[in-house]
C-alpha cells in the first residue's frame, strides 16, 4: 500500500478493505511459533473439542498484527501514536477475513497533526472478528 493521498484524509473516507486468504491451522502454528504462545486450543483438534470448541480457532493477536501492518504500510511504524483492538467473535479455520479501516478524524495538537482510524476485521459470514482503533502522526 502507498501513503493516503491528501484528499483521503477527511473523516469517513475509507483508506483500505483487503480480503486475506482463508485461514489455516498452520497460520495459527507459524504466529504460535514466532510468538510463543503454543495454548494447543488453536492447533490441536482434539484438545479444542475438550475444551468446547468445534475446532481450532484463530489466535486473535496474529489478525490485530495483519490490521496493524495494513495501516504502518500506510503512515510508517515510527507513526503509531495509539493502536488497540477488541475481539468480539472467533475466527475460525476457513474463514476468510477483510481488513477495512476508515479516517475518524484528523486533528492538530499543538505542532503535530494527527489522524484517528477506526478498523474492522470482518468475517465472510458478515460477523465482526475484532474492531481496532489508531492514531499516526503526520508528516
Amino acid at each position: 500500500m502507498n501513503a493516503p493521498k491528501a484528499g483521503e484524509l477527511v473523516a469517513g473516507a475509507e483508506l483500505f478493505s483487503v480480503s486475506d486468504a482463508p485461514l489455516t491451522i498452520t497460520d495459527f502454528v507459524r504466529y504460535q511459533g514466532a510468538s510463543g504462545d503454543m495454548n494447543p486450543v488453536h492447533h490441536d483438534t482434539e484438545f479444542a473439542q475438550r475444551a468446547g470448541f468445534p475446532t481450532p480457532f484463530a489466535v486473535g493477536m496474529r489478525q490485530a498484527g495483519v490490521l496493524a501492518t495494513f495501516m504502518t504500510d500506510r503512515f510508517g511504524a515510527s507513526a503509531v501514536r495509539r493502536f488497540k483492538v477488541q475481539w468480539k467473535e472467533q475466527a475460525w479455520p476457513g474463514d476468510v477475513l477483510t481488513y477495512a479501516a476508515t479516517v475518524a478524524g484528523v486533528r492538530q495538537e499543538g505542532d503535530e497533526r494527527f489522524v484517528d482510524l477506526e478498523a474492522t476485521v470482518t468475517r465472510q459470514t458478515g460477523g465482526v472478528h475484532l474492531q481496532g482503533w489508531a492514531t499516526f502522526v503526520l508528516p
